[in-house]
């Protein structure tokens, strides 16, 4: 974006919140500029954006946020994601609005884990936690250069946005903390994300369309492009969903690398929402187990459909095209309609990738979290909200026996699947609980029901 005014703030000790907000504004007032934090350490409370305002970081630059929940009382946003509603830098209705430059944002995710648990392998987040970067209804919007670390929560979440840009943009986050997904574009509509590294323990790139405070979907996300980005993900490195309360539509990812993850591409319908025209082209993977704290274990491609609230059936998922990925997984490639809506016109062509056994086992199971029974864990029963919920037999609900052991690829009630030169090298011989069979169609889901309780 252009500026045409410059303001230089010279890093100072103590809060510089009062300071920086009032520039922000006043640079807005006048047409517009470049608000530029100059080498140092910058403290600050909660940030509003406005219109026409470019925050720059020099090189050297280092702005860091209170860590502190209530520090930023004064930046809530209209979406709640995992009970917060608040961001360390925010704009709403803003227009031709930027946060660039070669400097540094650390988030202080320290100061948000109460506990560690061992027994599935995640910290425990602090119940509150704000986001870093919250931009609503926004329309020319740019972030690029900067380098974030540390989020306590989401770290770039863009919602009902246009004309969205980041571009060699940096995260790097814990990667035991939940909830710490790089960028999440959510229901934005014309959106370039490239040439970014991202490194979290949650979704790395994730497409999402959110319910708004009315109870009905804030929008639709289309039109988005994901390209020469680098992903380490404990979660999902490249990922629709798991929110789809409106339709996806025209996504393409391309030439982008994967690597020390969990699941690597993923698209997931649970909320009424249609998600059709999307491509994954020339992607190179490395999907390793991980324990059942996280979601699935070593796919390389998940999608699945699941009507996780009755009165909310899931939207269909049709016309996916996955081409030229390449490199190892742990688990395996799953498409699975467990939802009447189905997902129908599925091409998989030029795979090679090969399936090595894990050292813990736990992708000998497919995933289908989130379920009914994420929502409203019972109080006698272990688990999380929303991340995971342990039945009377002790096991991980949501969390399935593939039918004879493991396969390379397991299809389950897919309408029209076209597999051209897919070619999944297996270890001879094969592990315990690994399927002969190479590739595993049914008609019908698993578990037709597509209901699980506690």
């Amino acid at each position: 974006m252009s500026a045409t005014s410059l303001v230089a703030i010279e890093a100072l000790d103590g809060d510089n919140t009062d300071r920086l907000q009032a520039e922000i504004d006043s640079l807005s007032a006048s047409g517009g500029g470049r608000l530029e934090l100059l080498a140092g350490i910058h403290t600050c409370q909660g940030l509003r954006l406005r219109s026409g305002v470019d925050l720059h970081l020099a090189a050297g630059a280092i702005l860091r946020p209170v860590p502190d929940y209530a520090a930023y009382a004064h930046t809530t946003v209209s979406v709640i994601a995992e009970k917060s509603d608040r961001g360390m830098i925010v704009a709403k209705g803003a227009r031709r609005i930027g946060l660039t430059g070669e400097g540094r944002i650390e988030a202080g995710c320290e100061s948000f884990i109460t506990g560690d648990d061992e027994t599935v392998g995640t910290f425990i987040p602090a119940e509150f936690r704000p986001r870093v970067v919250v931009f609503e209804g926004c329309d020319e919007v740019e972030i690029s250069s900067v380098t974030i670390s540390r989020s306590p929560m989401w770290t770039l979440h863009f919602v009902d946005c246009t004309d969205v840009a980041v571009r060699n943009v940096t995260i790097e986050n814990d990667r035991r903390l939940p909830n710490t997904d790089g960028i999440v574009l959510d229901a934005c509509r014309g959106a370039v994300i490239e040439d970014c590294e991202i490194s979290t323990a949650d979704d790395g790139i994730c497409l999402k369309t959110s319910i708004g405070p009315e109870g009905v979907a804030i929008g639709r996300c289309e039109n988005i492009l994901v390209r020469r980005c680098s992903v380490q993900s404990l979660s999902c490195a490249l990922k629709i969903g798991t929110e789809t309360h409106g339709d996806v539509t025209n996504v393409l990812f391309e030439d982008c690398s994967v690597s020390s993850s969990n699941r690597a591409l993923g698209i997931f319908s649970r909320d009424g929402g249609r998600i059709s025209n999307v491509r994954f082209s020339r992607i190179s993977v490395e999907c390793k187990e991980t324990p059942d704290g996280f979601w699935g274990s070593g796919e390389a491609l998940t999608v699945n459909v699941v009507d996780r609230i009755a009165e909310r059936p899931a939207g269909a998922v049709e016309n996916l095209i996955v081409e030229d990925v390449t490199g190892c997984m742990e688990g395996a490639i799953t498409i699975i309609a467990a939802a009447p809506s189905g997902i129908r016109n599925v091409s998989l062509t030029r795979i090679a990738i090969d399936q090595r056994p894990g050292a813990i086992g736990t992708g000998r199971t497919y995933d289908l979290r989130p379920t009914n029974a994420d929502l409203a864990p019972k109080a006698d029963g272990g688990g999380r909200a929303n991340a995971w919920t342990r039945g009377s037999d002790g096991r991980v609900i949501g969390l399935q026996d593939y039918p004879g052991g493991m396969p390379a690829v397991y299809v389950a009630g897919v309408t029209g699947i076209l597999m051209n030169e897919v070619r999944i090298t297996r270890p001879a011989p094969l592990p315990q609980g690994w399927n002969e069979n190479d590739v595993v169609l049914e008609t019908a889901a698993h578990d037709g029901s597509g209901t699980w309780q506690n």
